[in-house]
């Protein structure tokens, strides 16, 4: 079946949505490949209740095939529970998909009590990935950045104190006291 033939069944079985399509709907997630699909799937999946969708959601990202457009979907239930099926794991993942999707997902359903622990987890990614993954995470730390903003400080201030260290390494007694003082500022893990 060509794709615009399963775009048109997607939206027909969103349009008139029975509880029999759902588990259909979701598999297809993990099996297709063209986004526009995908993303008809995602609308056809948010018009089942809440309450039956979700947790054959949260099933379905045991299937790494299809965990990244899980993921987004999920995005879209804006369930409560969202948080808890975010794992470090997801965060940290080889798949540059399933890894921006869920920092994208984690930054919307994080809770204000988690928020200092999704930063942690997303500082580790600086660094990692290409341009465009590395511009998910800072928007993904941006979005955060009333509490992400000393820590990123601090290791900024850090990485030019290494890269200082580098270019001249017999200037280490000025930079370290320079950069004691800037870290002593900051407080604690990079926070005031």
């Amino acid at each position: 079946m060509n794709s615009s033939l399963r775009l048109r069944r997607a939206l027909a079985m969103g349009t008139n949505p029975q509880s029999g399509d759902l588990p259909l709907l979701i598999a297809q997630l993990g099996k297709e490949p063209d986004f526009f699909v995908r993303d008809m799937l995602t609308w056809a999946i948010t018009r089942h209740p809440v309450t039956t969708s979700y947790p054959l959601l949260v099933r379905a990202l045991d299937n790494p095939d299809g965990r990244s457009q899980v993921l987004h979907t999920l995005s879209k239930l804006a369930h409560p529970d969202t948080w808890s099926v975010i794992t470090a794991a997801m965060l940290h993942d080889e798949d540059i998909e399933v890894r921006t999707t869920a920092w994208r997902v984690a930054v919307a359903a994080v809770p204000d009590n988690q928020v200092d622990y999704l930063v942690a987890e997303l500082i580790q990614e600086l660094g990692r990935g290409d341009i465009d993954t590395q511009r998910s995470l800072s928007r993904a730390l941006a979005s955060l950045s009333f509490a992400s903003r000393n820590r990123v400080a601090a290791l900024a201030t850090h990485a030019r104190h290494v890269l200082a260290l580098m270019d001249n390494p017999d200037a280490h007694d000025e930079l370290s006291s320079d950069f004691a003082r800037k870290l002593a500022a900051l407080g604690p893990d990079g926070q005031d």
